[in-house]
């Protein structure tokens, strides 16, 4: 998939047909290894950011934006922050579906090239993900196991927690990808005419779309698809409204051409093959590996934790890897008889930002890629690693040092 970008969702959808032909994902563990709490969440929410683009609402949020920064540099600066501030609560792909939008018209303005925006975007949306109980599957995962509140994220045990761990990272994330955009110093030309907004219905949609998945955050016990069926529940009511409107099927039909189902397509691929190499024992041995590795040294452990999760997180989903280790910090942590904290959060730090490493290390990405596949560009693998990397780094060290100095001395 690295080496043919342009045929991922083929390789990724043969793999798994390989697998479970082959009998390595059981007929019987198929559907439980699909998310389709993520599939239809990017489905409704594409849907919804069409009508929203063609209400002209991401050209006046682009105007705005461009009146508040003197040159491109900032611009795609502020938009990753913004997008990051967003990804703290809401999910990240539905973070970049939302805001990628605006991005895309900034550059159609300036005529500049977005696929380093668009990337910024998702990776900044990765790096949020850890700050709250909200932000991410492996957050809320991690909250459940250790019975974590929403403000447990900020202040746990007597300690300023992850959320600091965070956003320490992501102030010096900032940074590199100010020194990354360095040479994009054009001014942004100011309009005297902002665009006109033509509907607002579409902004109001995906206003409570972002409301509702926050609110769903804090019910415990909710099905695993609720945030999918908030979405699509909130395209549907888009779609009768655009109807009611045009009163014409291509108010339903166009919205629904604008869902990409390569991206899709790529994404089931992975939720199979990661499924095919649980059931076959490959995570829970990467896990064993983990822990041996560390020895009876905690700060080596914790060490080996956050370091090997980035590896291994920048070519597997997360999502598998953190619930196979979760239970694995527990047992090391009873047989050492030391306080988990620091192993937990490293490892909750380390396997959140190393999807930022690699194109297809997290969802965020691979929607990120989409678009922009949509939008007729293609992204080079240096193309990414030239943000993805500095970026982990620069936002993994800090939180790396912060939280072994809060919970580890």
């Amino acid at each position: 998939m690295l080496v043919f970008s342009k045929y991922r969702p083929y390789i990724a959808l043969g793999t798994a047909l390989i697998f479970i032909v082959s009998g390595m994902l059981p007929i019987s563990k198929i559907f439980g290894s699909i998310d389709f709490n993520v599939l239809l969440m990017i489905a409704g929410t594409m849907g919804i950011v069409a009508l929203f683009i063609e209400s002209k609402m991401p050209e006046l949020l682009a105007d705005l934006i461009m009146e508040k920064v003197p040159n491109i540099k900032w611009a795609a600066v502020a938009l990753s922050l913004f997008a990051g501030v967003i990804s703290a609560f809401v999910d990240n792909v539905a973070t970049v579906l939302m805001v990628a939008p605006v991005a895309l018209e900034i550059c159609k303005k300036l005529k500049t090239n977005p696929v380093p925006f668009i990337i910024a975007i998702a990776v900044s949306s990765n790096l949020q993900g850890a700050a709250t109980l909200v932000g991410d599957t492996t957050a809320i995962m991690l909250g459940s196991a250790l019975d974590m509140s929403f403000m447990d994220f900020f202040w746990y045990k007597g300690r300023l927690s992850i959320f600091f761990a965070v956003e320490l990272g992501a102030v010096l994330a900032a940074l590199i990808l100010a020194f990354l955009f360095r040479k994009e110093r054009d001014p942004i030309p100011k309009t005297t005419e902002r665009t006109k907004v033509t509907d607002y219905v579409p902004s109001v949609l995906l206003l409570g779309t972002i409301l509702l998945l926050i609110c769903a955050s804090f019910i415990p016990n909710k099905p695993n698809i609720t945030n999918g069926l908030i979405c699509c529940s909130l395209l549907l009511i888009g779609l009768v409204y655009n109807f009611a409107k045009k009163k014409n099927i291509s108010a339903i039909i166009s919205p629904l051409k604008e869902i990409d189902f390569e991206t899709i397509g790529l994404l089931l691929g992975l939720f199979l093959m990661i499924g095919a190499i649980t059931e076959q024992g490959v995570i829970d041995g990467a896990a064993n590996l983990l822990a041996k590795a560390g020895g009876g040294n905690i700060f080596i452990l914790y060490t080996v934790i956050v370091w090997a999760s980035v590896l291994i997180s920048a070519f597997i989903d997360n999502i598998p890897y953190v619930a196979t280790m979760i239970p694995v910090i527990a047992g090391l942590a009873s047989a050492l008889n030391v306080d988990p904290t620091v192993l937990y959060f490293g490892l909750l730090s380390g396997a959140t930002l190393g999807g930022n490493c690699t194109p297809i290390g997290a969802s965020a990405n691979i929607t990120g890629i989409g678009i922009l596949r949509k939008e007729g560009y293609t992204v080079k693998n240096s193309d990414f690693f030239k943000i993805g990397i500095p970026f982990t780094l620069s936002a993994i060290i800090p939180a790396y040092i912060y939280l072994w100095i809060m919970y580890g001395i």
